[in-house]
């Protein structure tokens, strides 16, 4: 059986974003847990779970936060497990600020880091991290990706047929 994979946000009010991410795990039968904690208003609760992630079972750590962003740094600084960020928008910077902040991690101390709301993302690499022990999660990404492959081209012969009567 795989691992799991841990969907950390910031606060409660990224969920609208952070759906996404639980709907590519869902999709793929990958378990999960989803929890909010701050780096910096339950920083004891963060870095114990980090500590303690990889004894509980789980094989990826996926963080949003906006703003500083700093959760998916800390909770990297205490796990060898990879972690991914979520940089989330914000009013202020459009999400830039959360973007620089989760990609400027000092040496040591990786965060693998998807576009600004880019849950859907994340959820699809915590299971391609996942697929490289689980053949099982590899077919399915696979299969995917001809499915979405098959997609394209059939938008461009709908686009062929469209383009005879302009």
């Amino acid at each position: 059986m795989s691992k799991k994979v841990a969907v950390i946000m910031g606060s409660n009010s990224d969920f609208p974003v952070v759906k996404s991410a639980i709907a590519e795990l869902k999709k793929y039968s990958v378990e999960y847990e989803c929890r909010v904690m701050s780096a910096h208003r339950t920083p004891e609760e963060a870095c114990g779970f980090a500590r303690n992630a990889k004894e509980n079972g789980f094989g990826v750590i996926i963080c949003a936060a906006g703003m500083a962003a700093h959760l998916a740094g800390v909770i990297a600084g205490h796990t060898t497990l990879p972690v991914i960020a979520i940089p989330m928008k914000s009013a202020v910077l459009e999400g830039m600020d959360a973007l620089l902040s989760s990609v400027m991690m000092p040496p040591g101390v990786p965060v693998a880091t998807v576009g600004i709301n880019g849950a859907k993302n994340a959820g699809i690499l915590a299971v391609q991290m996942l697929a490289i022990s689980d053949e099982e999660l590899a077919q399915k990404l696979a299969d995917e990706k001809i499915k979405m492959a098959e997609g394209v081209r059939q938008k461009d012969i709908e686009l062929q047929e469209e383009l005879k009567n302009v």
